[in-house]
């Protein structure tokens, strides 16, 4: 499938009247075809499994290039899934994208992608905390939204505590920051990740609060507490 092939797909799905609505929800000021979730999620199924593992992480890089909305969110979709055998390619290109994020729409579809590929091989985690200094916000924002699997896991294993202890040493870190740790989407990604490992581990968030609270903003810390009783 040739990108041109891809984008014709894509906008034989457009719902007329939907893209104003989305770029302004989205804030985006790329072109926006106006796609529903689902149709994307239709016809980015079908291309994983139709196109083998180098096509799909090429047909990825051409969508991503084209800075198209619906197209970069098709091309994280292409890469969403727990088995890419190899692997290194997929990864690469996603790792080569968190610069370019600037809307959590397209970087929220782009990490979860890079979850899959982060369980298939955790020492990537390695790369993911040299995000963590960095100036650019989005990239920062991505090592907690890429990392939250060690938050939802029910049963981890004593290597998965350690990375998840490492994790909330990322988090801590940045809400410490009084300049970059203050930033809307930086609090909010801290709140999620202590939301969703509230579920499992509230004891570990309660603690966290406790020592690190005082320096989150109100509606953070009201949100990693969403779940926590007494």
């Amino acid at each position: 499938m040739t990108p041109d092939e891809a984008l014709s797909a894509l906008r034989a799905r457009i719902e007329p009247g939907r893209a104003e609505g989305q770029a302004k929800y989205h804030k985006q000021s790329r072109e926006v075809l106006g796609i529903p979730n689902p149709a994307l999620n239709e016809i980015t199924k079908a291309w994983r499994q139709q196109l083998g593992v180098e096509a799909r992480v090429a047909l990825a890089h051409a969508l991503w290039q084209t800075d198209i909305f619906e197209a970069r969110i098709a091309a994280a979709k292409l890469l969403t899934q727990a088995r890419i055998r190899p692997d290194a390619a997929a990864w690469a290109l996603i790792e080569s994208w968190v610069p370019d994020f600037d809307s959590w729409a397209i970087a929220d579809h782009a990490c979860m992608a890079g979850q899959k590929r982060l369980l298939a091989d955790p020492a990537r985690l390695d790369t993911v905390e040299s995000w963590t200094g960095s100036d650019h916000m989005w990239t920062r924002r991505a090592a907690l939204v890429i990392t939250l699997p060690w938050a939802k896991m029910n049963n981890p294993k004593p290597d998965d505590l350690a990375r998840r202890d490492r994790i909330l040493g990322w988090a801590a870190a940045y809400v410490a920051d009084p300049e970059r740790g203050r930033d809307w989407f930086i609090q909010k990604s801290v709140a999620w990740w202590l939301r969703d490992l509230s579920k499992r581990n509230p004891d570990r968030v309660r603690g966290f609060l406790d020592a690190h609270g005082a320096a989150m903003k109100p509606f953070a810390r009201r949100e990693a507490a969403k779940y926590l009783t007494g």
